[in-house]
């Protein structure tokens, strides 16, 4: 007992200097960053474009599967729209959330009614859902980069352009 007496104050001053990195304030950061993530998502749940243009810094850059070159602040929108029009009643569904630094890593479930034409499918009205992985990169209070994956063979799948024989 009184070598763990001894070793006590050792550990703590220890865990002290690895730990130095573990203030609130660092916490708090990590927090509001997953807050403008959630406002983002929630705004795109509602398609609220104005908060969402507060959320987004001007030279936001997207990376999707769906396009081989990142798409700027302007074709990530024209991209949404797109997108929306042909899946009206889409959303998301926060599924895990992780922060770290200046990242935000969330899990999420897609759903939607395929009501117009995508990508060259005509409109299907099948239903689609799938989960999707997206890290966001926060910098000065917006979201300033994200890149997204999610299975595109799924998502073909379920609107009927791949058999799902195959």
């Amino acid at each position: 007992m009184k070598c763990a007496s001894k070793l006590l104050p050792i550990c703590l001053i220890v865990l002290g200097f690895v730990c130095t990195g573990c203030t609130s304030s660092s916490t708090r950061q990590l927090e509001e960053n997953k807050a403008l993530v959630r406002r983002a998502f929630n705004a795109w749940n509602e398609k609220n474009w104005e908060i969402l243009e507060e959320l987004y810094a001007p030279d936001y850059v997207c990376h999707l599967p769906v396009s081989p070159e990142p798409l700027s602040n302007k074709e990530s929108e024209e991209f949404m729209r797109t997108f929306l029009a042909a899946f009206p009643d889409y959303s998301h569904m926060i599924e895990d959330m992780i922060a770290e630094d200046d990242k935000v890593v969330t899990r999420f479930t897609i759903s939607g009614t395929h009501k117009g034409e995508y990508m060259g499918i005509p409109s299907t009205g099948k239903e689609m859902e799938l989960t999707s992985i997206m890290i966001s990169r926060i910098a000065d209070g917006k979201i300033v980069e994200e890149w997204q994956e999610f299975d595109e063979y799924s998502f073909m799948r379920q609107l009927g352009a791949i058999p799902s024989d195959q």
